[in-house]
């Protein structure tokens, strides 16, 4: 049996437990907890911190027990923590072994320094657990947009109260030239909560699409609802950006929607931002169109798509060049961030120069190749023939289909295309050996043999060499278009993965 401490003022206990409760908005069963161990704590220091003191506050009526713990085993190792069987049936005859025993302490008479020592702990345990309430509240809210009071400015960066919880907008994160005052009311999008020992960190920003994205949902019911999704967003915060905006629904105009009467909606986000410049574009499930709606206001003549490369020439016309780039190259860097494509723009001019020479490389290289006149291949040319590969390994009655050729055409310049190929391997399989090309870089998979000739060339020979190459490294080294950065990023992991093969040895050894 145990023996309960009570006393005047116990019922007083609970009451003190729930207004700290309710005051720092935190469960009242917390606060008891904080008691206990502010209690335990007292009579560890009053009975000597070798025994197992436990408290315990009845939630009903208030009153403390306070009990030392001690456990029954078979061999005593510490005797201010256990005792024998035989000791504890003495004093409880139904215990065994694994058990406590438990005996009831008298009331502590809490001296200064106990008392004080139990009110920094209680108060401690207060702020861990006001701290794990903020956490709790504020993790699940990143991608939300909340508003608070500026409550003081440090270094630049701006520290907002959010009733109990306080979030930091960094300097970084805010909006060129907007400048905040202690008091000032602020809106921001909370993009991480992290839990430190000082409390929940909430990071907040205005710079970042996300937060215009969220004024847009805010602005536009058609967006809550689901109606109209919002496809990307690109900024260059507190000048210029772009959002794209798509519906399943064709009674529904998406830009419409978003521009709203008179064009109220878009102009209460856009004063949120500072005044910032919102070009609202269509999405389009084709590349090439969206690209040219989202270099709006100007206008493509022609697009020629490189997929391979994630890239897109733009032809525009010859007055419209500096509209498409925009100023500084904002117009193009935005549309390229909402597309995801990088853009290159041309003029009409530009563009016919670059297609002349092009068509004279390729015809150069199908005339010295094939051995073959001009009239040939240009006709190779128009076909979209762009290597002697594709002439040589394609079907040869599509060959045959050309305009011009017959069948007897096709084989003799199949015929010789093989040959030329061959020509080459042996070549370059020839300068691999003067260049002395290490074995494991050589038959490394996805380098092609006038690939490793250009990189034996600028002293790439060995696996480790390449290894060491970041994937724009290599793509420097190489002709332009010659790999795509993510094949580049595949070979260079390639060339590394012995590392971590040679780690796990060791690690198991």
């Amino acid at each position: 049996m145990t023996e309960t401490l009570t006393g005047p003022g116990s019922r007083e206990l609970l009451l003190v437990a729930e207004t700290v409760a309710r005051e720092k908005a935190i469960e009242k069963d917390q606060v008891l907890e904080a008691m206990e161990q502010a209690i335990q704590k007292a009579g560890r220091s009053k009975y000597g911190y070798e025994h197992d003191i436990r408290a315990k506050i009845d939630r009903k009526t208030g009153e403390i027990i306070l009990v030392r713990c001690r456990e029954v085993v078979e061999e005593v190792e510490n005797s201010f923590t256990q005792l024998t069987l035989v000791e504890a049936q003495a004093i409880d005859p139904n215990l065994s072994v694994g058990e406590f025993l438990t005996e009831a302490l008298p009331p502590i008479d809490f001296g200064r320094v106990a008392a004080q020592t139990a009110k920094q702990v209680i108060f401690q345990k207060v702020r861990d657990a006001e701290r794990l309430r903020q956490y709790q509240e504020y993790k699940d809210r990143v991608g939300d947009i909340v508003s608070g009071i500026v409550k003081r400015i440090e270094f630049s960066n701006v520290f907002i109260e959010l009733g109990r919880a306080e979030a930091l907008l960094r300097r970084d994160e805010t909006i060129p030239r907007e400048n905040f005052r202690v008091g000032d009311r602020v809106r921001a999008y909370i993009f991480d909560v992290k839990e430190e020992p000082r409390g929940a960190q909430i990071f907040v920003s205005r710079s970042r699409p996300e937060f215009m994205a969220k004024l847009f949902m805010q602005e536009v019911p058609e967006i809550y609802d689901g109606l109209i999704e919002i496809k990307s967003v690109a900024r260059d915060p507190g000048s210029r950006a772009k959002i794209a905006v798509t519906t399943s629904d064709p009674s529904i105009d998406p830009v419409g929607s978003c521009v709203g009467m008179r064009g109220s909606r878009v102009q209460a986000v856009v004063s949120e931002l500072q005044g910032e410049k919102i070009d609202i574009i269509p999405w389009s499930a084709s590349p090439a169109t969206f690209v040219v709606n989202a270099l709006a206001p100007a206008e493509a003549v022609k697009v020629v798509l490189d997929e391979d490369n994630q890239r897109i020439d733009v032809v525009v016309p010859d007055d419209q060049l500096s509209l498409a780039i925009g100023r500084r190259g904002q117009n193009v860097r935005l549309a390229s961030l909402l597309t995801g494509w990088k853009i290159d723009i041309l003029t009409e001019a530009q563009e016919s120069e670059r297609r002349t020479e092009d068509v004279k490389i390729r015809s150069k290289l199908f005339v010295e190749a094939l051995d073959v006149d001009e009239m040939i291949a240009h006709l190779l040319i128009g076909e979209g023939f762009n290597k002697i590969e594709e002439v040589a390994y394609i079907d040869i009655a599509e060959l045959a289909s050309i305009e011009g050729f017959d069948q007897d055409l096709a084989e003799e310049l199949q015929t010789r295309a093989k040959i030329y190929l061959n020509v080459q391997e042996r070549h370059l399989t020839k300068r691999i050996k003067e260049l002395k090309v290490a074995k494991d870089l050589s038959s490394l998979e996805g380098l092609d043999l006038d690939i490793l000739v250009i990189l034996a060339e600028k002293g790439i020979k060995k696996l480790d060499d390449l290894g060491d190459l970041a994937a724009d490294e290599l793509l420097e080294l190489l002709p332009q278009g010659r790999l795509t950065e993510e094949k580049a990023q595949e070979i260079i992991m390639a060339a590394r993965a012995h590392w971590f093969d040679a780690d796990d040895k060791s690690s198991e050894s």
